[in-house]
């Protein structure tokens, strides 16, 4: 039966914001724009009806980027303890993001010889979505996840779970009681985390000699190619470029030896990489292909990413047009999905129920709840049938053709679907 574990937890340290901001990796002060989004509330910061007449934490989206070693960053703004203690983010509602998980569990089980003798620890496990395809193959598992709420329902599975931040000082912890894994999965976790250094001096520490991590993150060049400026948000506090973060990943002695680009999440990377002296894991030609691109592609170039802030201007302009016009021909806007993208979008562009209806998600932690900072209302998906608007606007858009799959039926009564990114685009 998993456990949901408890080690000595240290005291959060206090966030205090005084002086010019500098580079989490290296330090530098920072003086460059990458794109700023003005003002913005936390977006998993749901509203139950109670809450809409009280004062909301808006904080800066002013991301900026280091003229040294090039992180894009923001500034740690709101702590992750204030983000993630309570989180209204459950893998599982995903089917493809599930099919995803199955899969690499699959392939890493056979290319890395997993069985049940190894250790595949997930830092950041949410609710087990992805150790539960492991543990069905019989290898053994161990969650690492700070969010409470989450990961009870990862323990209701029967998945060993940690109820804590990863970094140096649990990883030294997990070592002294003899724990180290074969396999750390890291999956869209690298960007959340502030203290960067910690966490991957953590890595480091809990990899038995012979063992392999894999991070998968958003990739910065997907997302400047893309558009995708509703990635930005307060809980993802660093965006990685491939060059970036295999330079922070070999700074705590880690070799990338492969890369993979994937799909998900609108364009990403999945990082392997090794201890330097692992010598039984030769570095793949991936590895200088895609440094290759991104020098090519202007990635150790200042000018390249400060030319993003005025593309997400054009884009803020393009979305308020598609609403004007379609409110000036009498037509009904609802939303599908509530995800930390879509309420950076619909905050940075100001729209809210005079332009958008609703919005619906599967998810029932969000039924009844209004989205922060817009205050527009979350219904579950029967919610369309219902009122059959003229246009569902889809803001989890890299899930756009599974959405389209499960919503064909908006078309009995001719509705139709809009996407925003990487330019609004209307289909039936």
């Amino acid at each position: 039966m998993g456990t949901i574990m408890e080690l000595h937890r240290p005291a959060a340290p206090a966030h205090a914001h005084t002086g010019h901001a500098t580079c989490r990796i290296c330090g530098s002060r920072l003086r460059h724009t990458f794109a700023d989004l003005g003002m913005s509330p936390p977006c998993e910061r749901f509203l139950p009806a109670d809450q809409l007449d009280q004062m909301e934490p808006f904080y800066p989206l002013h991301v900026q980027v280091c003229e040294r070693c090039f992180l894009v960053q923001l500034q740690e703004y709101v702590s992750p303890k204030d983000i993630f203690t309570e989180y209204a983010y459950f893998s599982s509602y995903s089917d493809s993001w599930l099919a995803h998980a199955r899969a690499y569990t699959e392939r890493m089980a056979g290319r890395f010889g997993l069985g049940p003798d190894s250790l595949a620890v997930e830092v950041a496990s949410n609710d087990g979505y992805l150790l539960q395809y492991f543990a069905q193959q019989g290898i053994p598992v161990l969650g690492i996840e700070p969010a409470a709420n989450v990961a009870r329902v990862a323990v209701g599975k029967g998945l060993p779970t940690l109820v804590r931040f990863f970094g140096k000082e649990l990883a030294a912890e997990l070592v002294r009681q003899g724990t180290r894994a074969d396999l750390i999965t890291a999956n869209n976790v690298f960007a959340h985390v502030p203290d960067v250094r910690s966490f991957t001096a953590g890595l480091k520490l809990l990899l038995k000699p012979r063992g392999v991590v894999t991070l998968e993150f958003p990739h910065l060049m997907r997302l400047m190619e893309g558009n995708q400026f509703d990635t930005i948000y307060h809980e993802h506090f660093s965006y990685f470029s491939f060059l970036t973060a295999s330079r922070l990943l070999a700074q705590f002695g880690l070799t990338v030896f492969d890369v993979e680009e994937l799909r998900s999440h609108g364009g990403s990377l999945r990082v392997y990489a090794r201890h330097d002296d692992d010598e039984s894991r030769p570095i793949e030609d991936s590895v200088g292909e895609l440094a290759q691109r991104e020098e090519a592609a202007g990635f150790t170039q200042l000018e390249t990413y400060s030319a993003f802030d005025e593309q997400v201007r054009r884009t803020k302009r393009r979305i308020l047009e598609f609403f004007l016009q379609a409110r000036r021909e009498g037509r009904t806007v609802a939303g599908y999905g509530a995800p930390g993208k879509g309420n950076t979008l619909l905050n940075y562009c100001g729209i809210r129920t005079d332009l958008l209806d609703y919005t619906v998600d599967r998810n029932p932690y969000k039924h009844g709840k209004f989205l922060p900072g817009t205050h527009i209302p979350v219904f579950p998906p029967g919610k369309l049938d219902e009122t059959r608007p003229d246009y569902v606007f889809i803001l989890p858009w890299n899930l756009k053709d599974e959405i389209r799959k499960q919503l064909s039926y908006i078309r009995e009564w001719g509705g139709r679907f809009v996407v925003p990114i990487p330019d609004v685009e209307v289909f039936e």
